[in-house]
């Protein structure tokens, strides 16, 4: 599926629902904000290795998979909402993240671009 065609299913479903009185800015961004939560529960009291063996635990790898899902689905409904286009946000995002963490300056580091001088 494309990103169009999950928004426009996304749409649908609530349309069948008559939801979309509450889908609004605020309460999907809620939304998001709560299921964003949840995915970071799972990982919450893991150490970095049990972190990146997560999807090893089947019980566990539905739950992050349903949980992105969710992240995903808000997300995308709040871009149809605001009639954003991801794609090209992101597009955006990483040029505008290229001039801001040069790689001669960022590599190897996890700081914030203020703190990189240069």
């Amino acid at each position: 599926m494309t990103r169009t065609s999950l928004q426009q299913a996304l749409a649908q479903f609530a349309t069948e629902r008559e939801w979309e009185q509450f889908h609004t800015p605020k309460n999907l961004a809620m939304a998001l904000a709560g299921e964003s939560g949840e995915l970071l529960e799972i990982f919450q009291w893991l150490t970095p290795e049990q972190s990146a063996q997560v999807m090893q635990d089947d019980a566990r790898a539905v739950q992050v998979r349903e949980e992105m899902a969710d992240v995903l689905a808000y997300l995308l409904r709040l871009a149809d909402v605001l009639d954003v286009d991801l794609e090209q946000a992101l597009a955006e995002k990483i040029e505008k993240n290229r001039a801001k963490y040069p790689v001669h300056l960022a590599r190897g580091r996890a700081d914030k671009y203020t703190q990189l001088g240069g």
